[in-house]
């Protein structure tokens, strides 16, 4: 059979400009849909044909199988690329797209529903003599009898949705007594993101390693695994860092693990790519008879870079080639493993907010080039958004992917450490300072992973906020400056010596002298500025030092600056009076005042809660007049595909109850007020 024309990718963000770039690689037209919030998009660019599809919300958009099967009817796409997430793993839209008369470039809709509910994916593991972790995965969903099963398994258990992913509709339990309570959470999440509410337990494993397995088959009955990934790294279920190959990993183990991945593979005839992951109980270290099965994801996974990195393999590619009929491109024998890889997920979400996930304006988004081919710098970015661009609501924050390759596990978490260090994100918060304090943390240079390892080591990875001190108030008022300068240059470019265009504060007889105020957070500080007529400025800071200093700003906005002869590189970005000061060791948020401008008072009432990001409230617990206890829980608002319990922060009363449950709520938005009781 031969390849494909054009396909359609019913995807959007990294993943859909991933598989762009190899399609046209080999020569295949691209066509991209996108919701209305993604109408300008860095996917929609780079196809070669667009498709809208619907309003921004997924349930109006990416996950209307019709009109996406539609989208390629109309501009002739042979085959759709579901990408991850979405519609990738839905049985019936594999089944539509075949009924078409197109190709679906994933597994069958037999393998995706074997695989698709948890309970039935492992009766057909224990079947084919896979492992799996001790549990209930019965029908009966009576909470009296779930929570005896729980007593039966013993605790610590894990409530895991039957058609759960990504950490969702997932809840770990300690004590009975917080059961009843986590097995309602775990299914109403389930419906929200499923449409079911089932559950299933499991025992939970106290030190545990998340290991998966990339398995590939073809049509012609060939099946073979590509070597496994450590994805122990997580917070909230969620990986964050994933390596391959597992660190540690004996020799008779990875055999043992590659061979039941593909014995998975087997047992339900799968073709394409396909990931087996496992949990391996650590707490004697790595052994071959401590590892069960989880589940499968019968997609392409979000972490596949570090297996096409240690492999030299393009997995879409090999998607592709499978999909169109052709046998897997190389048998196991012919695959081995070269160096180690590491991949880091950059998220716009506060790190010290419970992750909570942001949104907002890419103001600045630079990484270093990179370059992962024979004796390159090791380095790769897969990303889906450009600088200006905006992370919304509507989807998921991950902004990009950060990917590198080394001769061994050192050389990749030294070159880790660096792009992290020169990649820049201003206009939201992000985790990357947080990623940073985890690729060079001592017990994550050692190996000693398992899942609870950032609960673990929170104190080291989740410091607090770096203070403004002196060199970053310093660099603030450079860049205004630079900035103020460069502005002038260019406006007056016929004339440069004019002193009566200059921006440095000229005088006639005299130094010129100016006060910048800076506030960052509820403080306000100054730092006086004189002009030297010699060239140069002192700058008087806050902590009472003065300093001689000089700046400008570089083609790409970097600022390069010297303090006493100290040269101090920085990117700080500026979006009207706000600046953000961006250096390898932190991100400070500063905003210059404007003595022009009016007081504005931005309080708000005492007592007063606030919707922490745009969503929905699907639950609402408080009412007027209702007394309430400190921590107790209020609303759960839901955004960005996760459920956000909002709590009191005090005891008191209820009072400005404003919304009600289904309403759609704004960043800042006043929910309640909870008054002291008089």
């Amino acid at each position: 059979m031969a390849l494909f024309d054009k396909i359609l990718i019913a995807n959007r963000g990294e993943i859909a400009c991933r598989v762009i770039r190899t399609a046209r690689h080999m020569g295949i037209r691209t066509v991209a849909v996108h919701s209305d919030a993604d109408a300008n998009a860095m996917h929609v660019a780079m196809a070669d044909e667009a498709v809208r599809i619907g309003e921004s919300e997924v349930t109006k958009s990416y996950l209307l199988a019709d009109r996406v099967l539609d989208a390629a009817l109309r501009t002739g796409a042979q085959a759709i690329h579901p990408g991850y997430g979405f519609l990738s793993e839905n049985a019936a839209f594999a089944d539509a797209i075949a009924a078409a008369g197109l190709t679906f470039i994933g597994p069958s809709a037999d393998s995706i529903r074997r695989m698709g509910l948890k309970d039935a994916a492992k009766a057909i593991m224990e079947e084919a003599g896979v492992p799996v972790v001790p549990g209930y995965h019965g029908e009966d969903q009576d909470p009296e009898m779930l929570a005896a099963e729980a007593e039966r398994i013993g605790y610590p258990v894990l409530i895991k949705a039957v058609a759960g992913g990504g950490g969702k509709g997932m809840r770990q339990v300690h004590k009975a007594a917080d059961f009843p309570k986590a097995l309602e959470g775990a299914m109403r999440e389930g419906k929200n993101a499923f449409g079911d509410e089932r559950v299933l337990i499991e025992k939970y494993l106290v030190k545990p390693r998340h290991i998966e397995v990339q398995v590939f088959g073809d049509t012609h009955g060939n099946a073979v695994h590509l070597f496994e990934r450590d994805c122990s790294i997580q917070r909230r279920h969620q990986k964050v860092i994933e390596e391959a190959p597992a660190p540690d990993m004996p020799p008779e183990m990875r055999k043992a693990m590659g061979d039941a991945a593909v014995a998975a593979a087997r047992a339900i005839d799968y073709h394409g790519a396909g990931t087996i992951e496992f949990i391996a109980d650590v707490s004697e270290g790595l052994r071959p008879d401590r590892f069960f099965f989880m589940e499968m994801n019968t997609r392409l996974q979000v972490e596949h870079p570090v297996t096409e990195l240690i492999t030299g393999q393009d997995l879409v590619e090999w998607q592709i080639r499978v999909a169109a009929g052709e046998p897997l491109p190389l048998a196991q024998e012919d695959l081995s493993i070269n160096g180690h890889a590491l991949e880091a997920r950059l998220y716009a979400e506060n790190p010290n907010r419970m992750f909570l996930p942001a949104t907002g304006k890419l103001t600045r988004l630079r990484f270093p080039d990179g370059d992962t081919g024979p004796g390159g710098n090791g380095l790769r970015v897969d990303t889906g958004v450009r600088e200006g661009d905006s992370v919304t609501p509507f989807y998921d924050p991950m902004i990009a992917k950060l990917i590198v390759h080394g001769k061994d596990r050192a050389e990749a978490i030294r070159r880790m450490a660096g792009l992290l260090e020169r990649t820049r994100v201003a206009g939201l918060v992000t985790n990357v300072f947080f990623l940073k304090q985890l690729v060079t943390h001592a017990a994550f240079d050692a190996a000693d992973l398992d899942t609870g390892f950032i609960e673990r080591f929170s104190g080291d990875l989740l410091p607090p906020p770096a203070e403004t001190d002196d060199t970053v108030l310093a660099l603030a008022t450079l860049s205004v400056i630079a900035e103020r300068q460069a502005t002038a240059s260019s406006a007056h470019a016929n004339d440069p010596f004019s002193p009566w265009d200059s921006v440095s504060g000229w005088r006639l007889n005299d130094d010129g002298r100016e006060v910048m105020t800076f506030a960052a957070g509820d403080a306000q500080t100054e730092v006086s500025v004189r002009y030297c007529r010699g060239g140069g400025m002192v700058l008087d800071l806050p902590g009472g030092t003065s300093v001689m200093a000089d700046a400008q700003l570089d083609a790409s906005g970097e600022l390069m600056a010297r303090l006493d002869g100290h040269r101090v590189n920085a990117l700080v970005a500026r979006d009207g009076h706000g600046l953000t000061v961006l250096r390898e060791t932190g991100q400070w948020k500063l905003e210059l005042i404007d003595p022009m401008d009016a007081d504005m008072d931005d309080t708000q009432a005492g007592g007063a809660i606030t919707a922490p990001l745009p969503g929905k409230l699907i639950r609402v617990m408080a009412a007027d007049g209702q007394k309430v206890k400190k921590g107790e829980a209020l609303l759960i608002l839901e955004a960005m595909k996760m459920e956000h319990t909002i709590a009191a922060p005090h005891a008191g009363i209820v009072s400005a109850m404003s919304f009600a449950e289904g309403d759609q709520v704004e960043e800042g938005t006043v929910l309640l007020a909870i008054e002291a009781e008089g």
